[in-house]
């Protein structure tokens, strides 16, 4: 034989109280409208940001510009270095100069908006 079945429902509600109401405890009534939401007219908050302009996100003109200058003489920098066709002879500085304009390219590159 199988067990009983478990009885479901019952009061979810505390005695006394209506479902639609509030309980008694509670310090809101919903037939006061001022008590419940302080007074009839709306205050304007003091915690809005207004959404920030478009032009503030995108980059001037001269931020791309540079950013493929140096990246284009650093690399050419290097490319002459080991071609062989740097004045005065190779030296490591010529590296080092042209690694540094590549890494300015690439920091330039991620300010680019």
């Amino acid at each position: 034989m199988a067990p009983p079945k478990r009885k479901t429902g019952g009061r979810v509600t505390p005695k006394g109280t209506k479902p639609g109401g509030l309980h008694k405890t509670h310090p809101l009534d919903h037939g006061d409208v001022h008590a419940m939401h302080g007074t009839s007219s709306v205050e304007a908050s003091t915690r809005y940001t207004p959404p920030t302009p478009k032009a503030y996100y995108e980059s001037p003109r001269w931020v791309p510009i540079l950013m493929f200058v140096l990246l284009g003489l650093g690399s050419l920098v290097i490319l002459m270095y080991y071609l062989g066709a740097v004045p005065g002879g190779r030296s490591n500085w010529y590296l080092f100069s042209g690694l540094a304009l590549v890494l300015g390219g690439l920091f330039t590159a991620t300010k680019y908006r």
